[in-house]
């Protein structure tokens, strides 16, 4: 998909990049798979900033996506739109099953409308099918993937990325990641092949702050523009240096090369690391 360049007209227009949407369909999203989004920005139930930087933003509906499709074994649907999804970087597309029920997926790259997708324990290795990942081939990219059997899927669902099928060995498949992680999956689990839609959307240049504010995002503060008593990097005459041998997060924890890596139970399935480093052996 080309990447839309705005003319210069002011200072926020220049080098401003955004996306062309030509593989859309140009409905209107589905009522029946609408529900409200009401904005947290940030707070927990007691209402305090659990989350910074995040609030405002433009009004959304939450479109209601089938990530499990379990419950549709065999039955062929056909594509009918593809949608923009505000929630998300992909871009999502509205089926109808043969027995008429009508829902959303993660849309592949490839994908237009009237194409044809099933899921089954066994199908056709094409893009937008859903399957066990022990049928898949080696050397397939595939997205959507389930991490823990009948959980639905968690894991390379945003835009452009895809993993790929490594090898196939007992009881569970060697899967390399987006990052370049390799981790052993259940055959049980389920992915679809081919590549999340909107390979672009890294390409797009915010431009200006204001578009940031439209996706909930607020401003970022240096520590060092505050006062001592707001963060550690804070306090001196002006934006004078922080004073300390590394920086550290708001709340005082090292802020650059330490490990915040906390579900250590689930190292068990990582065979190599995102640098390469071999963790477990086979």
């Amino acid at each position: 998909m080309p990447i839309k360049k705005y003319n210069p007209t002011t200072n926020g227009r220049r080098g401003m990049t955004g996306l062309t949407y030509e593989e859309l369909s140009g409905d209107a999203p589905y009522k029946p798979l609408l529900t409200p989004l009401v904005s947290k920005a940030g707070r927990n139930s007691a209402g305090r900033i659990t989350v910074r930087h995040q609030g405002g933003g433009h009004k959304r509906q939450y479109r209601i996506v089938d990530f499990r499709q379990k419950d549709k074994m065999g039955i062929e649907a056909r594509v009918e739109t593809i949608e923009y999804d505000p929630n998300r970087t992909a871009f999502i597309a509205r089926v109808v099953y043969r027995d008429g029920e009508r829902r959303y997926v993660l849309a592949h790259k490839d994908m237009k409308v009237g194409d044809k997708i099933v899921t089954a324990e066994e199908a056709k290795p094409i893009d937008g099918n859903r399957m066990k990942i022990a049928n898949i081939p080696t050397g397939l990219k595939i997205y959507n993937v389930e991490l823990i059997v009948g959980g639905g899927s968690t894991a390379v669902r945003s835009a452009g990325s895809s993993a790929e099928i490594i090898s196939q060995e007992g009881e569970y498949t060697q899967v390399r990641m987006p990052s370049g992680e390799i981790r052993k999956v259940h055959k049980n689990c389920y992915a679809t092949v081919g590549t999340v839609s909107n390979i672009d959307n890294n390409q797009v240049v915010i431009g200006k702050a204001g578009r940031s504010r439209w996706k909930g995002i607020r401003p970022t503060v240096l520590g060092k523009s505050m006062n001592a008593v707001d963060h550690p990097h804070g306090g001196g005459e002006g934006h004078s240096p922080i004073g300390l041998k590394y920086p550290k997060t708001p709340w005082g924890a090292p802020a650059l090369g330490s490990k915040t890596r906390k579900r250590k139970d689930t190292t068990k399935w990582i065979i190599r690391d995102k640098k390469g480093k071999l963790i477990n052996k086979l």
